[in-house]
């Protein structure tokens, strides 16, 4: 699967969602996640990546239509592939190769969700953010869907699905070729289509962190992502709970001291805490209580 052109999507008035083609042609898989589902539809994916299943009684009283017209929009997910069916609701599709990313949401998801609120204080109404692949970075979007007038690029598919009926100023895809476990658009294509851009912020995940500064990954392919993304925003912010310094990863993102804020859900090793102070880099510590 490969997307070789960006997306950039807009409200519209009638609450449909119009899409401009910035470059070539976008893979049918993509136009009918981020064009062909009305906004009902979204939301109740939204609420499968949540809570993994939904009702039909439940949904016919949030969205204050019938059943016949939830039946129909929960059928339209399931031959799309989107959902499965149940007895009185539908259920989240996991693939054996996203499984493991499922499992990621899952890990520590209180922890990640103030992370992401504590990111979104960050970043103002009327601006430009850049956030890539990551549960966390999730969380920041999921934030972020209350500001008004931002733009947001991300080379993160799950991402641009979250912010679709947020009030955006502008939604940019990155082009590039998608890693179809977790939806991330990884490579030289993304690279070179991210260096066309200058954000006010980037916020990025990782999957290791060292207690020597070194913010680490297992794809070179997603830390050549990440490494352009941060050459090309004014303000940048990491967001990463405390179990990633458990983990070991073998590339090297950046150094924390080429980042302005660490977000984090406890206090890190020593010997990082004073690598921050060093370069002047702000660590935030969260509780469950954001």
């Amino acid at each position: 699967m490969r997307v070789i052109c960006s997306l950039s999507i807009k409200r519209a008035q009638n609450e449909n969602i119009s899409c401009v083609f910035n470059i070539g042609a976008l893979h049918d898989y993509c136009l009918e996640i981020l064009m062909t589902l009305n906004i009902r539809q979204n939301e109740i994916i939204d609420l499968l990546r949540d809570n993994s299943k939904v009702d039909v009684d439940e949904l016919v009283a949030r969205f204050d239509v019938t059943a016949q017209t939830v039946r129909r929009d929960l059928g339209d997910l399931c031959d799309r592939g989107l959902a499965m069916r149940t007895h009185g609701g539908a259920r989240r599709v996991v693939s054996t190769s996203s499984r493991g990313y499922e499992e990621r949401r899952l890990s520590y998801a209180v922890e990640k969700a103030a992370i992401g609120k504590q990111a979104a204080h960050l970043i103002p109404d009327n601006c430009s953010v850049f956030l890539n692949i990551g549960t966390t970075t999730e969380q920041v979007a999921k934030a972020l869907t209350t500001h008004n007038d931002l733009t947001v690029i991300s080379n993160n598919i799950n991402v641009i699905q979250i912010f679709l009926t947020a009030q955006l100023r502008e939604l940019v895809l990155v082009g590039g070729a998608v890693r179809k476990s977790d939806g991330a658009i990884v490579g030289n294509q993304a690279v070179e289509f991210i260096g066309r851009y200058k954000a006010d912020f980037a916020v990025i995940g990782a999957s290791s962190l060292d207690s020597d500064g070194s913010v680490l990954d297992f794809d070179d392919r997603e830390v050549a992502v990440a490494r352009a993304i941060i050459r090309n925003a004014r303000i940048k912010v990491l967001v990463a709970d405390i179990s990633k310094f458990e983990s070991d990863a073998p590339v090297r993102i950046c150094d924390v001291s080429e980042l302005d804020y660490v977000i984090t859900d406890a206090r890190p090793p020593d010997a990082f805490c004073a690598a921050a102070e060093a370069a002047n880099t702000s660590i935030i510590i969260v509780n469950d209580t954001n």
